[in-house]
């Protein structure tokens, strides 16, 4: 006990810095790497992505209760979200939301029975990079040619109550909706905003200055 007092008095203003950093990153933000290419041309591995934990729900932190519900997922937005179809933590994202019916024909969105804009802006063989427009957000989105065609249709699905539909912007290499089904409302842990700083794993980790700090919805 003696020895605990001495710790607390000698490390006080350290032990209560940490136990506030991880009571802000459990409830208020948080950082996450990005393994995968999933969401290229957006997100590349090695970014480091800041996510908003209040976007959506004021949590207790530690745990899963929500205290207040402070917004919704919306159409266009990145999401990172404990999925437990695919027993991991996933970022993707939102492109249909409780009600809407969604559609995908060779690659081309439908939402409601609209097409959604859809403009390619660069070709270089085997990919193709567009630009997608979804509510007031465009955004970049890779079609890679050498990819399996499986998962660039599929038939109108009405998303449920309380789910939402998620895709990565590599179209044709990523395991989202389309593999794991909807992500439920509960599952999602907050918005990704920015990009707080990225390493480049093809060039032995070195940082990528040009992607420190950058907006991730800046295409």
């Amino acid at each position: 006990m003696r020895f605990l007092k001495q710790a607390w008095q000698n490390n006080k203003q350290f032990i209560v810095f940490i136990l506030l950093m991880t009571v802000f990153r459990s409830a208020v933000a948080d950082w996450y790497t990005v393994p995968t290419g999933s969401m290229q041309p957006t997100i590349k591995e090695g970014d480091r992505i800041i996510v908003n934990k209040m976007a959506y729900d004021l949590k207790l932190p530690f745990s899963q209760l929500s205290l207040m519900v402070t917004g919704e997922p919306q159409r266009g937005e990145i999401v990172v979200f404990e999925s437990k179809a695919a027993d991991n933590r996933l970022i993707k994202r939102v492109i249909g939301l409780p009600g809407d019916v969604i559609e995908m024909r060779n690659e081309a969105l439908f939402i409601n029975g609209k097409a959604v804009s859809y403009h390619p802006s660069q070709q270089n063989a085997p990919q193709i990079f567009a630009i997608e427009t979804l509510g007031d957000i465009k955004h970049a989105i890779k079609i890679d040619k050498n990819k399996s065609k499986q998962l660039s249709s599929f038939n109108a699905i009405t998303v449920p109550e309380k789910s939402y539909l998620v895709l990565g912007d590599n179209r044709r290499n990523s395991a989202d909706s389309r593999v794991y089904g909807f992500v439920p409302r509960h599952e999602i842990k907050g918005k990704a905003t920015d990009i707080a700083f990225s390493l480049n794993y093809d060039n032995y980790y070195l940082p990528r200055a040009n992607r420190f700090f950058k907006d991730i919805y800046d295409i």
